[in-house]
This record gives structure tokens, C-alpha cells and sequence, in this order.
């Protein structure tokens, strides 16, 4: 039996009746009568008004007798459910009672109406996730063969920052109209994400690596959007029922092998594999541990030396996170960043870096910058420009002190809000630096839109040098860029003196990496400001 009407939504119209051991109506509310029984529904036998009800076609034949079942004493405390002749459908749940049996009859036809709404994607009409779930989970329990087809579009982001989020809906239809052309009898698609397409199959075998490749072939045939010739690609992840997993591990599954076929470039098919299976029981294990140590707080700031590269003349610091497990030792940011990502944590772990740097930073000898990284999802928290006001504020740090790194996939959220968010914490005079700049699909025009004070320069430009043609002409075009818009330039990653002295000669003015200093623990940064504080002047060596 379904569960009781005390575990319904809020809001929903309910019919309160009391019915004696003699079977009378000893109390109804207005819902009662309004809904089914009539004015004169007070001491009436409550078999009558049921029956009356039926023959003046309130309910549908048949219906009185249910009701009368489900109302027996000895069956109280079950449900039924019970459709009126308009259509609504109406929960009634009993309940023994000192006088009789208390009787609930709750009008639940918006609740199940705003269900059904839930059920389709309301921009492609495909199926939404929450009914993917029951269709997968209705596969298994029959034993099938099947197969799950997990498909992400290539460059749309590219088509959407182009030709703006009309265009890119109309190109979302459009992709949804290709996928159903390709549907066989018994196929269930559905639109899990802004591009994110999911088919069940009911089947196994090649013939679901035939279609897999006919849908990238597919969709990588040109689409007409708002008149302009667009081409994209799809990529896509594959994978089998096996009957050990539920229809949420089946998805994710899907979803893993999808995200491994990404890096290649695009349109490619990657199958889940046994050792993906294995990274998904490591990844658990690492999520416990992970959850762990944000109880045990065993995280720390690890400070790297940022420095102008004339005079070797030191400006700032980076703060970096790091993870020492009890028995994994040290655990790469790159590792355990985007499962706190995945998990919601990074909002708490990133104000708990923000709050610590600024701390840090405030004690230091002399006025040098700290940079801290913020997490493309902390700018869905709609409390943080509240978070670094009150992190300045605790700690008494300048504000023209702190900067603030973000990488493009923190504007690609909603440049609109996210655009507002940048104004309201510049106004407090925060800075803000453009991370990892040439790694992603259009900087340049972030760098048009927001109000950035610095380019990060990435280090895969740096690593290669002074050999790489390419790295030298993308790092002059930055450094000649940054002069133009009045934007500081750092390179990243650098390591050794012939790096440094190429990128010095090519415009570039700031610099941090391995050359210059790793990152130190707290204490240890603090000693060299103090160094260098003691010395006079704040600088370090000689010119490059």
C-alpha cells in the first residue's frame, strides 16, 4: 500500500470524515462535502451517502464498495485511491479512532499533474531524468539486455557564446529531432543536461556500436541556425546492464566512459571497462576519506612566491591547497579538487582557504599580494561576495591586497550574474586574476567583458621554451595584449633560467615557479617576507 496523506506536499485540499462503529458520519469538514457527500451529510449512514454518491455520478461505479472496504475497522491505517468522475484523483488513508475510524480523502491531482509536468524536458519534449531512472530501473527488473548511450555535444558552448542562448536552443531542438529519427521501437531518450542526451536500448551487442557511430555521424552533419551554417560533433559513452547494479550506477557508468572520451578531441565512443569499474570503487574510497578530512580539518595552505622578474623583486603569494592523508600521504590537488567539486564541498573547503590566506596574509611584515582560487561552483553560492567581506573583515586584510583567480569555466555559468558578482566584489577592491589564459575556447572576450587586473599565463606555454616558436608568439601576443588593456602578465610553471630569460625578453613581468621557489608552508613564508624585509629592500638577486 502507498504511504499515508501525512507524507503528501503541503497544499493539497483534504477531506476530514469521522465514521462511528455504527457506520454513521459523525463529522465532516467542508472539503468533505464540497468534494463528494453534499450539504446534508451530518449523521447519515455513511453507506448510504457512498451509494448516493455513486448513483448521482460523483464517483465511478464500483467506487462505493472499494471505499467501504478500505474503511473497515480491522483494515485501518491502509490506503486507496480512487478517481471522482471529473477526473480528479483523490488518497484516501484511514485511521483508527476512539469513536470509529477517522477517514482523509486528499485531493492529490495537482501533485500528480505537477509529476507528469516533471516527466518531459520542457525545451527538446524529451524525457527528463527522474523518468530515465523508472525506465532503466523497469529494464532490470525484467531481465533485459540493454544497453545505455550517454552523448555530449562538441562546441556548443562555442555556438552559444557565438550566436547567443536563443541559438543555441533552436540548435538543441534540432539535435533532439536528429536523435528521435534514429530511434528503434522500445528506445528511450531522454535530456539530462544543458547537452546531455541519454538512450536506453533494448539490446546488446554490435548492433549498439552501429548506432552509437550513426549517431556521431549524425549529429556532425551541419545544422542551418538563425540562417548561419554551424557544425559541431558529439561524443559518446557506452555502457552495458550487467543485473549487479542499479539504474543510478548504470548512468554513471555511462557518464565515466563519456567523460573518457572527451580529452581525445571529441567524436569519439568510449566503452565502460572493468578498470573504470575499479577507478569508480577507488573514487568511492577516496569520497569517504575526502568527507573525512574536511571533518578532521586535515587540510592546510601551502604559499607559493610570486615575483617581478626585474630585480627578482618579491610581490606576492599564491595559496594553495593541500591534503595530507593519515595513510594515502599526500593527496594531488589535481585528484581531490574536482571530486570535492562533484560532491558540493568545495564551497565550504574554498571559504575555508579564502578565510585562512586572507589570515595568513594580514600577519605578513610587509603589504604583499595573496592569491587565492576560486571554484567556478563557488560562484553559484549566492552568499559569496558575503563570504569575502567578512573574510577581509576578520582578518583586517587590505582588500587591494587580496586577488581572486578564476578560470573560464567560472564565466561560463551565467555570464549575465556572474558579471554582477564581479562588480560587486571589485567594488570592495578585490582583484581579480584570469587563470590558466589560452587553455580554454574564448578568453579574449572574457577579457573585453570583465574587469580582470591580471593574465595568469599558463604553464604548458612555459614548458617547452625556450625551443617552442608557438609558446614564444603566444606569450609576446599576451604580454603585448596585458600592455594594451592595462592588465599585469604572469607566467607560471617556470623552472628554469632559460624560461625566465625568454619570457622576460618577450614582455612578461611577473613570474612564479620552481626557479623562484616552491610553496612553503605558512611559517616558511612568513620567514622569507620577514627576510626580505630585513634586507632592506624587497628583492631577491639580480636581474635576469
Amino acid at each position: 500500500m502507498a504511504t499515508g496523506t501525512n507524507d503528501l506536499p503541503p497544499g493539497l485540499r483534504t477531506a476530514v470524515m469521522l465514521v462511528t462503529a455504527e457506520g454513521r458520519l459523525a463529522y465532516c469538514n467542508s472539503a468533505a462535502k464540497d468534494m463528494l457527500l453534499g450539504a446534508q451529510a451530518h449523521g447519515a449512514r455513511f453507506d448510504d451517502l457512498l451509494e448516493n454518491a455513486e448513483t448521482l455520478g460523483r464517483i465511478l461505479p464500483g467506487t462505493a464498495r472499494r471505499i467501504l472496504d478500505a474503511a473497515a475497522t480491522d483494515k485501518a491505517g491502509e490506503t486507496e485511491r480512487f478517481t471522482l468522475l471529473d477526473g480528479r484523483l483523490i488518497l484516501m488513508a484511514t485511521s483508527p479512532d476512539a469513536d470509529g475510524v477517522l477517514i482523509e480523502w486528499t485531493d492529490v491531482t495537482p501533485f500528480v499533474e505537477a509529476l507528469r509536468s516533471q516527466e518531459r524536458d520542457g525545451l527538446t519534449g524529451m524525457l527528463a531524468r527522474p523518468a530515465l531512472i523508472r525506465e532503466i530501473s523497469a529494464v532490470a527488473a525484467s531481465g533485459e539486455r540493454a544497453a545505455l548511450l550517454y552523448l555530449n555535444l562538441d562546441r556548443f558552448t562555442g555556438v552559444n557564446n557565438m550566436l547567443g542562448h536563443l541559438a543555441g536552443d533552436n540548435l538543441l531542438k534540432k539535435v533532439a529531432g536528429r536523435i528521435a529519427g534514429l530511434m528503434a521501437q522500445g528506445d528511450v531518450v531522454a535530456r539530462t543536461g544543458s547537452d546531455e542526451f541519454v538512450i536506453l536500448r533494448r539490446a546488446g551487442g554490435e548492433a549498439v556500436f552501429d548506432m552509437a557511430q550513426s549517431l556521431l555521424e549524425m549529429i556532425a552533419r551541419p545544422f542551418m541556425v538563425e540562417g548561419q551554417v554551424v557544425h559541431i560533433g558529439a561524443s559518446l559513452g557506452l555502457a552495458f546492464t550487467d543485473g549487479s547494479e542499479g539504474p543510478e550506477d548504470l548512468v554513471r557508468n555511462a557518464r565515466l566512459a563519456l567523460m573518457k572520451a572527451k580529452p581525445e578531441g571529441g567524436g569519439g565512443i568510449q566503452l565502460f571497462t572493468d578498470e573504470m569499474r575499479d577507478e569508480l570503487k577507488r573514487r568511492r574510497l577516496l569520497e569517504i576519506d575526502l568527507r573525512q578530512a574536511m571533518a578532521l580539518r586535515e587540510f592546510s595552505l601551502a604559499f607559493q612566491p610570486q615575483y617581478e622578474i626585474e630585480g627578482r623583486r618579491l610581490i606576492g603569494f599564491e595559496a594553495l591547497l593541500r591534503w595530507q592523508h593519515p595513510q594515502r600521504g599526500a593527496v594531488s590537488p589535481a585528484e581531490f579538487i574536482p571530486l570535492a567539486e562533484d560532491l558540493g564541498l568545495i564551497v565550504p573547503l574554498g571559504e575555508w582557504a579564502l578565510r585562512s590566506a586572507c589570515k595568513a596574509a594580514a600577519a605578513w611584515p610587509l603589504p604583499l599580494s595573496i592569491s587565492v582560487n576560486i571554484s567556478p561552483l563557488q560562484f553559484r553560492d549566492p552568499h559569496i561576495v558575503a563570504t569575502i567581506v567578512s573574510a577581509l573583515s576578520a582578518s583586517g586584510l587590505d582588500p587591494m591586497r587580496l586577488e581572486l583567480e578564476v578560470t573560464e569555466g567560472a564565466l561560463l555559468l551565467n555570464s549575465d550574474a556572474v558579471m554582477l558578482i564581479f562588480q560587486e566584489i571589485k567594488a570592495l577592491g578585490v582583484r581579480f586574476a584570469l587563470d590558466d589564459f589560452g587553455t580554454g575556447y574564448s578568453s579574449l572576450s572574457y577579457l573585453q567583458k570583465f574587469p580582470f587586473d591580471k593574465i595568469k599565463i599558463d604553464q604548458s606555454f612555459v614548458r617547452n621554451l625556450p625551443g617552442s616558436k608557438d609558446g614564444i608568439a603566444i606569450i609576446r601576443a599576451v604580454a603585448a595584449l596585458g600592455s594594451s588593456l592595462g592588465l599585469s602578465i604572469i607566467a607560471e610553471g617556470v623552472e628554469t633560467e632559460e624560461q625566465l630569460a625568454t619570457i622576460y625578453l618577450n614582455g612578461c613581468k611577473q613570474v612564479q615557479g620552481y626557479l623562484f621557489g616552491r610553496p612553503l608552508a605558512p611559517e616558511a613564508a612568513e620567514a622569507l617576507v620577514a627576510k626580505v624585509l630585513a634586507a632592506g629592500v624587497p628583492r631577491e638577486g639580480g636581474t635576469p
